[in-house]
């Protein structure tokens, strides 16, 4: 299909344009959020907020640079994306009423409705096959389904106290929210797929496990800020994010050097892979991958 790809742009240049005044005056003025976000928690604002403007900044630029249709830029914008959905949820959900918090709103929209419209065009006119090596696809698929194994029985621990009592905490209730509701079934869903190695398991995951470092390094620099808000630095909490973060990056950056797309061609016949299973993007849910 040859359908311009200027709405999905726009919406990766709208986003990043109000995600970069937000975050950037977050980042100089911390005293926006006094009031409304507890004190505990001002160092992971600003170290979101950083992250943020980062996200921000990269989000226009790939957008001229992905005017070619490069599937891979497309991906790390859908990363991107995904990290911007759940940092402004959170200012969203948790009801940060300072004077951006349309802005929070705005982005949290246009993120959300930027993933689904990029998944759309990636899968409509992206690469229509897909390879990745058994290794590396059961490596990937482990360490995704990793996170569902343990996160869902950790939250629902923590709320089920709470559902005993009906206690209402005051802060960091839409972790849970955007956890169990989103990112969970996230990668356990993509998980089995690239265990099955289908096509969007396959395509999709490296923009998740994007999503999943950008998340868990905010929490790694939010402890190294926190001495200037006089907050105690957490070493295990510290230590545990920095490890986290180094997981999705390292098998996110694996998988999406080792992806293949398109494969078939004279690179692929070249360059000789162990045992692979190759995805073909029009096949249907229950049809099965070409080998």
């Amino acid at each position: 299909m040859n359908r311009s790809r200027w709405p999905v742009l726009a919406l990766w240049i709208l986003t990043g344009a109000l995600t970069l005044p937000a975050a950037v005056t977050g980042l100089l003025f911390p005293e926006i959020y006094r009031g409304v976000v507890a004190t505990e928690l001002l160092p992971g604002a600003v170290s979101q907020d950083l992250m943020s403007a980062v996200a921000g900044a990269a989000l226009p630029v790939l957008a001229f640079a992905g005017r070619r249709g490069q599937p891979r830029v497309q991906l790390v914008a859908l990363g991107i994306l995904g990290y911007l959905f759940y940092a402004y949820g959170i200012y969203a959900i948790e009801r940060t009423y300072n004077g951006f918090y349309l802005v929070y709103l705005a982005v949290f929209a246009l993120s959300f409705w930027g993933m689904v419209y990029t998944a759309l065009e990636l899968r409509a006119d992206g690469p229509r096959r897909a390879r990745l090596a058994k290794g590396i696809r059961v490596l990937s698929a482990s360490g995704a389904l990793l996170q569902p194994l343990i996160f869902y029985p950790l939250w629902i621990a923590m709320l089920l106290p709470l559902m005993r009592t009906g206690d209402q905490i005051d802060s960091l209730y839409s972790v849970f929210v955007l956890d169990l509701c989103f990112i969970m079934p996230a990668f356990l869903i993509l998980a089995v797929l690239t265990f099955r190695g289908r096509w969007p398991g396959l395509v999709f995951m490296p923009a998740l496990y994007l999503l999943g470092f950008t998340l868990i390094f905010s929490l790694a620099l939010g402890e190294l800020f926190k001495p200037i808000f006089n907050v105690p630095v957490s070493a295990l909490s510290l230590w545990s994010s920095v490890l986290l973060s180094a997981f999705f990056l390292v098998l996110g950056g694996l998988h999406f050097w080792k992806l293949d797309l398109n494969p078939g061609g004279g690179a692929a016949l070249r360059h000789r892979t162990p045992p692979a299973r190759t995805a073909d993007a029009g096949a249907g849910a229950g049809a099965s991958p070409g080998k």
